[in-house]
C-alpha cells in the first residue's frame, strides 16, 4: 500500500466556512481543521458543528484530512472528540502533549466513543504536538505509546514560549527539539511533522528554513497559507536524478531479491535495504508506483 504524503499540512480555522469548503482545492497534502489556537473562545461551539457537518458532507479529494482538537483538560476537548470521531477524519492532533500517559488518556476516550458508534476501532491516526520542554524530554514514549500514532508534530510557536527563548529566522533555539523529535519519529517508523514559518510574504526565508527541515530528517511542514505550499513542495520533490536513480535501484532490488540476494552492488555502490527504503521513499513523494517497476 502506497504512503500518504505529508509534504504540507494547511491550517484552516474551524469557523471559518469558506476555507473549509475549499480545503481540498489548495494543493496541500493535508488540511488540518483546526478547533484549538485559531479559533476564539467565543466560535468554539460554532467551528466544532461546522467541521463535523463539512467533513460529512464536502469531498476533500485526495487530501488527508486532519482536525486539531483542543486539550482533552480545556472545557472542549472531550466534546471536540464527542462531535469529530463519528465522523471519522483520517487523524487528530493532540495539542501540548508532555507524556505518554497523556496520548493513552485520549485514545482511550476515543476508542469509547468509537465502540457507541459502531466504528472500526483504529483506523483514526493520532499526532501528539510537543509544544513544551517537558514534552521533548519525553517525546520518544510519546511516539512509541501506541500503534495508532503514525505522526509527531512540534508545535514551535508554544515551545518557544515555555522554553522562554528568543525566536529567530534560523530557529536556532528549537534545533535540539527539533532534532529530538525526529529522532523519536524516525526511531519509531512513524513520520515528523515540522512547525510553521509564520512570516507568509518571506518566502526566501520559507525556502530556507524548509530545506533545513528536510535535510534533519522532516517529512513535511505546517502551512498557515495556501501560498506557501508551492515552495515547500518544490523542496520536499525529489529532483530528476533522484528519481532516475531511486528507479534502477528498485529495479535492480527486484530482479536480486528474485534470485534470493539480499544485498548486491550497483555501480560500485552497496545496496542493502536502507538504500531501497530511501530510493522507494522517493519514488513515493513522485508518484511511482513501484509495483510497475
Amino acid at each position: 500500500m502506497r504512503k500518504n504524503k505529508r509534504r504540507t499540512a494547511l491550517y484552516i480555522p474551524g469557523h471559518n466556512p469558506a476555507m473549509v469548503q475549499q480545503g481540498g482545492v489548495y494543493g496541500a497534502d493535508t488540511v488540518l481543521l483546526d478547533l484549538e489556537d485559531s479559533v476564539a473562545l467565543s466560535e468554539k461551539d460554532a467551528a466544532r458543528i461546522l467541521v463535523r457537518n463539512m467533513i460529512k458532507s464536502i469531498d476533500f479529494y485526495n487530501t488527508e484530512v486532519t482536525v486539531r482538537i483542543n486539550h482533552i483538560n480545556t472545557p472542549f476537548g472531550l466534546t471536540d472528540l464527542e462531535y469529530i470521531v463519528p465522523v471519522k477524519p483520517e487523524a487528530i492532533r493532540l495539542p501540548k502533549i508532555e507524556t505518554k500517559s497523556d496520548v493513552i488518556t485520549v485514545i482511550e476516550i476515543i476508542e469509547k466513543i468509537e465502540k457507541k458508534h459502531g466504528i472500526p476501532i483504529g483506523n483514526i491516526k493520532i499526532h501528539p504536538m510537543i509544544e513544551t520542554a517537558i514534552g521533548v524530554q519525553n517525546v520518544f514514549e510519546i511516539a512509541s505509546a501506541h500503534p495508532r500514532i503514525d505522526a509527531i508534530t512540534i508545535g514551535g510557536q508554544d515551545l518557544t514560549a515555555d522554553m522562554g527563548i528568543v525566536k529567530t529566522k534560523d530557529n536556532a533555539g528549537l534545533d535540539y527539539a527539533r532534532k529530538a523529535i525526529v529522532m523519536a519519529a524516525k526511531a519509531n517508523r512513524i513520520d515528523a511533522l515540522d512547525s510553521v514559518f509564520a512570516d507568509v510574504n518571506d518566502d526566501d526565508g520559507l525556502r530556507i528554513e524548509t530545506e533545513y527541515a528536510k535535510k534533519i530528517g522532516f517529512t513535511g511542514k505546517a502551512v498557515i497559507n495556501p501560498r506557501q505550499i508551492d515552495i515547500i513542495h518544490d523542496v520536499f520533490n525529489p529532483t530528476d536524478e533522484e528519481i532516475r536513480v531511486a528507479i534502477k535501484i528498485v529495479k535492480a532490488f527486484n530482479e536480486n531479491t528474485a534470485k534470493g540476494i539480499g544485498v548486491f552492488a550497483l555501480d560500485g555502490r552497496m545496496i542493502d535495504a536502507p538504500v531501497v527504503t530511501r530510493a522507494q521513499h522517493i519514488l513515493n513523494l513522485a508518484d511511482i508506483d513501484i509495483d510497475d517497476l
